[in-house]
């Protein structure tokens, strides 16, 4: 029997950046390929984080299939930097694929085959059964897949909710087909985590209407919004609430109105006639109008922040609006949330926050995360997708629900987890990962040093020390001039800058002396020499450049 193993690259401890693998016999399948915005103080500059790849590349030969869920940042939007390196299939559903291929062609990726799946259906790839269904998200055309084994299907639900009241096919979830599922037998079922410490179901506290309504009663001038434009289930809402209170609507971002386009193409969704005011006819004057503002990550709060600083060439804020804050603050984007919403209330614009307490995320509540375990009845769960804390809380609803604590995997990226003939054999191998950290185009940095040169340049400074030598005596002519920023006061640190002058100096006379000068070797050995003496006397390493200019002499 193959042995199956299941491990993530990305999406335990933390929230994003989700990545899994799942390898039957020689066979793997990647689930998921997203990223996470940088939190801390100490990533200035940094854009985004992706899963680490080694793994992978150095196994591509192996890879069979990469399934990408939906159309979140959190799941999808590392597949470029995925397939820079690894040459494998991509397999969504429609809208997903529209969006991915959108994706890799801003991303110049050419050659790259996505597979168009539908979100209920059975195939079979490389001779493995997979089984995609439908699931209930905030963006259309969600599915869970499973991926049959002899010990049994590996089941990964993605994000979710149990939602009743659903009527649009493209958002809905056959409860059924997971019951069938559940009936073959499952030997894992890897489910989210970001939503288990909810009680109940996040159905219905999901819906915005009842608690945005209020604003567009009550509002006298304009209603400006925002949203990510993932969100596609919440950016309907708002749609048809307009659409009740006779306001047209405008769209701030051409990505939003790109996607309502292919969903209306696939008839998913359409937009009521008339209501919509193209952009090129929109002016400050209008009235009874509700301006979507959306983006992804922190970019949407950025774009309502330089609303409300006067700064933004279409939108100008005046004392009758109304701000309607609807996109949920998520790890990464809390600095420019709360800038974005003080220097709203400096405007003196009446402004609306959801209360994240009697408004969910779409992700599964402790009920939905409980039906979940009883419609497929695993062997082994494993809790993903969450920080830690909230994978314990997850791995607590199905010790609640009569698991032992021997059948629950809560693991760390790059932890392995080994089957054969259907027990858990080993959680003992694990894969050595580092966060891949992303600034502007990767291709310009793809060994990290300047994201690393920042990071130094922030906590220990610089120092620059320059000399001049004759170009063809290499005698030292000029010099050395030291220069330090944020390391030392030069004013009170003499003896340090003559120090690092006289190390270069004499590092030059040294090379030309023993016959073995050469520009670039001599900078780096003075560089070598000077960063230990810096450290012995400041206890600090900063950043060391050093200039060697040639000149020629004129006799």
């Amino acid at each position: 029997m193959d042995q199956v193993r299941l491990f993530a690259l990305g999406g335990l401890d933390e929230d994003g950046k989700n990545m899994y693998v799942v390898e039957v016999g020689e066979s793997i399948f990647v689930i998921e390929a997203g990223l996470k915005y940088p939190e801390s103080t100490d990533q200035l500059g940094i854009e985004r984080i992706i899963p680490d790849f080694k793994y992978l590349v150095e196994n591509q030969h192996r890879i069979q299939a990469i399934f990408i869920s939906h159309g979140h940042d959190d799941v999808m939007a590392a597949l470029p930097n995925l397939l820079r390196h690894v040459k494998a299939p991509v397999y969504s559903t429609p809208l997903t694929a529209m969006l991915i291929e959108e994706m890799l062609k801003k991303e110049g990726l050419r050659d790259i085959r996505v597979h168009r799946v539908k979100r209920n259906s059975s195939f079979k790839i490389a001779g493995i059964a997979v089984r995609t269904f439908g699931m209930t998200q905030s963006i259309a055309d969600g599915f869970g897949l499973a991926i049959e084994t002899p010990q049994g299907s590996i089941v990964y639900t993605s994000e979710y909710i149990v939602d009743y009241d659903i009527h649009n096919d493209a958002f809905s979830c056959d409860i059924t087909a997971l019951a069938e599922i559940g009936k073959r037998g499952v030997l894992a079922l890897m489910t989210e985590s970001v939503g288990a410490d909810r009680e109940g179901h996040s159905a219905p506290h999901h819906r915005i209407t009842e608690f945005v309504e209020p604003a567009f009663e009550d509002a006298e001038g304009r209603i400006l919004i925002t949203t990510y434009h993932q969100n596609l289930y919440r950016i309907i809402e708002i749609i048809e609430l307009a659409n009740k209170y006779n306001r047209k609507v405008i769209f701030y971002d051409d990505d939003l109105r790109a996607i309502l386009k292919a969903v209306e193409k696939m008839g998913y969704y359409r937009m009521p006639i008339g209501l919509e005011i193209p952009k090129a006819k929109f002016t400050n004057d209008l009235k009874d109008v509700v301006v979507i503002v959306s983006g992804s990550g922190d970019h949407v709060f950025r774009r309502m922040h330089k609303v409300a600083l006067g700064e933004d060439a279409m939108l100008r804020l005046n004392s009758q609006d109304t701000v309607v804050i609807a996109s949920p603050v998520v790890p990464g984007t809390e600095r420019e949330a709360t800038n974005m919403e003080n220097e709203l209330y400096k405007e003196n614009v009446r402004v609306v926050t959801l209360d994240r307490r009697k408004v969910y995320s779409m992700h599964a509540s402790i009920e939905d995360l409980k039906m979940m375990l009883y419609l497929f009845k695993p062997t082994y769960y494993m809790p993903i997708k969450g920080e830690y804390r909230q994978l314990v809380s997850n791995a607590n609803i199905a010790l609640n629900m009569g698991y032992h604590a021997d059948k629950i995997l809560v693991l760390d990226n790059g932890q392995i987890a080994k089957f054969e003939n259907g027990i858990l054999k080993s959680t003992a191998d694990q894969l050595t990962l580092e966060d891949v950290l992303i600034d502007g185009n990767e291709n310009l940095d793809v060994s990290g040093m300047v994201l690393r040169d920042r990071e130094i340049l922030s906590t220990d400074g610089a120092i620059i020390v320059g000399i001049v030598v004759n170009h063809k005596t290499k005698e030292v002519i000029g010099g050395p001039d030291v220069q330090s920023r944020g390391v030392i006061y030069l004013k009170d640190a003499d003896h340090i800058v003559k120090e690092i002058g006289n190390i270069i100096e004499k590092t030059v006379e040294d090379a030309v002396k023993e016959k073995r000068y050469e520009n670039m070797a001599v900078r780096m050995e003075a560089k070598d020499r000077i960063v230990k003496y810096v450290l012995k006397e400041t206890g600090k390493r900063p950043m060391i450049l050093p200039a060697i200019v040639e000149i020629n002499v004129t006799e």
